[in-house]
């Protein structure tokens, strides 16, 4: 039996409106309870934010959005369909990939499209390869989904199940990099189905090989791009839970928690209203949450360590680059290299691999007419580093557009016509601990029944969800906290 919160569960209050926070919201209200959202943005989101300037919309979190079906899931929960609500469209290829030697390669999740690439580009044994481990990678997410990432876990005893046996024998719990390179011989497919550890904030090398699910989510699953943007899924999640009867509050930070013998009685906010509760689900990064609203930060949680974090450049210009895909991965000619540089020695890559997403390249209405909006990703130390980013931020800006011309982007710092940069810095002023988006990292010790729990010890009824806690990072590991969050409240939620 998972355990729940004690006591009456009538009234919901749930902090920031984030994706997980959203998905906690939908199945809540389809339970029957009253739910209010206050959420200290003017739109819902949190991470999953919008930056309006000068005829452009920038997603300034997340650009990459799979499995389609689990933000069903939470529609579905107060019968509502996707489609009614959001125009998913797929993204072809997935990612393009360029690599230093010059060479490029189209990532497809269409299994023959991808071998017949592969068999082109780099030899029919390697194709061969890629079959092989597009199985092992089914299997894996077939194993791992119900028994490790789509349920509460309350103590590793919980994993004791047929399912772990499989895993295992499958080399789940063996490292991903000597995994993937038991399929794939070719570096560079190596990295384009290894560089997802990244987001897990382990490299390939140290990951375990169950993190090859992130490969299969998106590089089997697929990759989609909803119309209007990334920003319109959590817009189109608060607008289904507002017709359901949920209360949003915009504009509005809650400042403090009343909590009397170890329950949460209601929220303060920094009007001064209270808001009484029967439950509290807080969305805010959980360690960040535990200090700012709980009152302490347990010593485990002060142990936590922490994903790289990543400097973003959000670029409207003039120029377009037609041999450009949706997404598009520059990878330098280190690997091992970067990842030791950012996790081990926590220094700025002197080789990068960067991300370029081209959101105008899908929906023109994202940029005025005739311009183009550009999301550069460099990943970078988390403030773990000893790097002052009051005074790095523009010079790194410089070398940003001085690699990325370097790389093929003739012009571009020319081209540009409206930017915004965020720095780890500026994440961390966002609320996120260490400036590290991805959160805490996915290390053994901080993966499945090791990482935070959802329920917050000491407090009979209040509720973590988001990356933070079960089961992790990424938009689909966000919107299943959601849920779990919300069956330790009503039980297991259909």
């Amino acid at each position: 039996m998972v355990a729940q919160v004690k006591g009456p569960t009538d009234h919901v209050v749930i902090v920031g409106a984030g994706l997980a926070g959203l998905s906690a919201a939908l199945r809540l209200a389809g339970a029957g309870r009253k739910v209010t959202v206050i959420e200290r943005e003017s739109v819902p989101g949190g991470r999953n934010g919008l930056l309006l300037k000068d005829g452009y919309s920038f997603d300034t979190g997340p650009t990459v959005l799979t499995m389609p079906s689990l933000i069903n899931d939470a529609f579905n929960s107060v019968g509502e369909e996707l489609t009614d609500w959001l125009e998913l469209n797929p993204v072809s290829p997935l990612y393009r990939a360029f690599y230093a030697d010059g060479s490029q390669l189209d990532v497809h999740a269409n299994t023959e499209q991808m071998q017949d690439e592969i068999s082109r580009t780099i030899s029919p044994a390697e194709a061969e390869g890629y079959r092989r481990y597009v199985d092992f990678v089914t299997k894996l997410y077939k194993y791992e989904m119900n028994d490790f990432i789509d349920r509460n876990i309350d103590s590793p005893l919980n994993l004791l199940t047929p399912n772990l046996a499989r895993l295992v024998a499958l080399g789940g719990f063996r490292r991903l990099a000597p995994k993937v390179n038991q399929f794939l011989k070719d570096p560079r497919l190596q990295k384009v189905y290894s560089f997802q550890a990244m987001y897990a904030g382990v490299s390939p090398q140290q990951a375990l090989a169950i993190y090859a699910v992130i490969a299969y989510m998106d590089s089997v699953n697929g990759v989609f791009f909803p119309k209007g943007g990334m920003h319109a899924l959590p817009r189109a999640l608060a607008a289904a839970a507002q017709k359901h009867g949920v209360t949003f509050i915009y504009n509005t930070t809650v400042t403090k928690i009343d909590y009397q013998n170890g329950r949460a009685r209601a929220v303060i906010t920094d009007t001064d209203a209270r808001i009484e509760c029967d439950v509290l689900v807080l969305n805010p990064d959980l360690p960040v949450a535990w200090r700012d609203l709980l009152g302490h930060v347990p010593a485990k949680i002060k142990k936590l360590k922490y994903s790289p974090s990543c400097v973003t450049l959000l670029v409207g210009s003039k120029k377009e680059y037609s041999h450009l895909a949706h997404h598009n991965i520059h990878f330098g000619n280190s690997w091992d290299g970067v990842f030791d540089e950012l996790i081990n020695k926590k220094t700025l890559m002197s080789d990068p691999s960067v991300l370029v997403t081209v959101p105008s390249k899908d929906d023109p209405n994202l940029a005025p007419p005739g311009k183009h909006s550009y999301y550069v990703l460099f990943p970078t130390p988390n403030l773990d580093a000893d790097i002052d980013w009051t005074k790095e931020a523009g010079p790194y800006r410089e070398q940003m557009i001085a690699t990325l011309e370097q790389r093929g982007y003739k012009d571009f710092g020319d081209s540009i016509e409206v930017e915004s940069m965020t720095t780890p810095l500026d994440w961390q002023a966002q609320g996120m601990e260490r400036g590290a988006p991805f959160a805490s990292a996915h290390t053994f010790f901080q993966t499945g029944p090791f990482r935070p729990r959802n329920l917050a010890k000491g407090f009979e009824n209040v509720v973590f969800a988001g990356s933070g806690t079960q089961p992790g990072v990424g938009v689909p590991m966000v919107l299943i906290s959601g849920r779990l969050a919300a069956e330790r409240i009503v039980g297991p939620v259909k």
